[in-house]
C-alpha cells in the first residue's frame, strides 16, 4: 500500500503568514522606538525653584538699572535680535555681539554664512561652545577665548569684568537648573549689578527675553556637562 504524501500548503498561505509576522515585528520595533524616545528625550525636570519666581527675575526697576550698565547699553534693548530658528541661539548671540561693538547690521544667517555649519537650516543637535568659538574667530574681530572649568569665584570675577566695554561674554548654560527644565542655550551677558550680585542675561529666545539671575544660580547652570561633547559648558570671552 502506498503511503499518502502530505498535502503541500499553498504558497499564498505561507506568504500571508510571513507578511503578518513581518508586520508584527515592525509594529513591535516601532513601539520600542516610541517608548525609547519618550523616556530618553522627555525633558528632565530639576528639583529646583524656577528663577521666574525670584523677585529680581524681570523686575522693572532692576532691569532699568541693568540696561544702563556700560556694556548693556551698547546692545540697546530696542535693537536686540532674537533667534529666528530654534537652534540658532549661538549665531544670534554672535550677531548681537557684533552689533554691540559697532559692527554692521549682522543677522544670524550672516554669522553662519560660509562657515559650513547649519547648512540644512537648523544646527542639529545644536552648536557646542567650541563650535561657536570657531565661528566667532571667523566672524568677529578680536580675540576669542573659551572659558570653562571655572570656580564660582573666578566666574564672579568675570561677571564683574562683563561691565568693561572692551569685553563681551557669551555664556553656554543649561536651562534646567534655572527654569526646572530645558536644554542647552547660548546668550550674551549684558552686565553685572555688583551690589545685588545679579547678572543680566540677554536671552536671545523671545519667549524668555532678558532677565536677571543670582550669580551662583547662573554659575550652576553653566557648570554642567554638554552631553554631546562630554565637556563642561562655559563662556566665550571676546575682546
Amino acid at each position: 500500500m502506498t503511503a499518502s504524501r502530505p498535502v503541500a500548503e499553498p504558497s499564498s498561505g505561507r506568504w500571508r503568514r510571513l507578511l503578518v509576522r513581518a508586520l508584527l515585528a515592525a509594529l513591535a520595533l516601532l513601539a520600542g522606538l516610541v517608548l525609547f524616545a519618550y523616556f530618553a528625550l522627555a525633558p528632565k525636570v530639576y528639583d529646583v525653584t524656577s528663577i521666574r519666581d525670584a523677585p529680581a527675575y524681570q523686575d522693572a526697576a532692576l532691569l532699568e538699572r541693568a540696561w544702563a550698565l556700560p556694556v548693556a547699553a551698547t546692545y540697546d534693548r530696542e535693537r536686540l535680535i532674537f533667534q529666528p530658528r530654534v537652534s540658532w541661539c549661538g549665531p544670534t548671540s554672535l550677531a548681537n555681539v557684533i552689533r554691540s561693538r559697532g559692527g554692521a547690521e549682522t543677522s544670524p544667517a550672516d554669522v553662519l554664512a560660509e562657515t559650513g555649519y547649519c547648512w540644512l537650516g537648523e544646527c542639529i543637535p545644536g552648536l557646542t561652545l567650541d563650535e561657536l568659538a570657531e565661528i566667532a574667530r571667523a566672524k568677529v574681530h578680536g580675540e576669542v577665548i573659551v572659558l570653562r572649568d571655572l570656580s564660582l569665584a573666578e566666574f564672579r570675577e568675570h561677571m564683574r569684568r562683563s561691565n568693561d566695554v572692551d569685553r563681551r561674554y557669551v555664556i553656554n548654560f543649561l536651562r534646567g537648573p534655572l527654569f526646572r527644565e530645558g536644554g542647552g542655550h547660548h546668550s550674551p551677558i549684558g552686565g553685572y549689578l555688583e551690589a545685588e550680585d545679579l547678572v543680566l542675561v540677554l536671552d536671545v529666545n523671545e519667549k524668555f527675553e532678558p532677565w536677571l539671575v543670582d550669580t551662583a544660580r547662573l554659575y550652576a547652570a553653566m557648570d554642567t556637562v554638554d552631553s554631546g561633547t562630554k565637556k563642561q559648558r562655559g563662556m566665550l570671552l571676546i575682546q
